[in-house]
């Protein structure tokens, strides 16, 4: 399971970078094909301790891009 949250959170990154703007869980989960959502959330948790990637917003609207 490790070696598929690091391979998700490089489709993540890529998303992310490709992106002009920043974009919710569901936005990253359709532009990197990830299956589910918390496999979003579990690959987002490894990049956030990375120190690669920035929450804006709360709970409810929280918007995710690169550093």
């Amino acid at each position: 399971m490790t070696q598929q949250i690091g391979t998700n959170a490089g489709l993540i990154w890529h998303a992310l970078n490709e992106s002009e703007q920043p974009l919710t869980v569901k936005e990253i989960q359709k532009a990197s094909g990830i299956r589910t959502q918390d496999e979003v959330r579990f690959a987002l948790g490894w990049l956030a301790k990375e120190d690669k990637v920035i929450f804006e917003g709360d709970d409810r609207d929280c918007k995710i891009s690169l550093k």
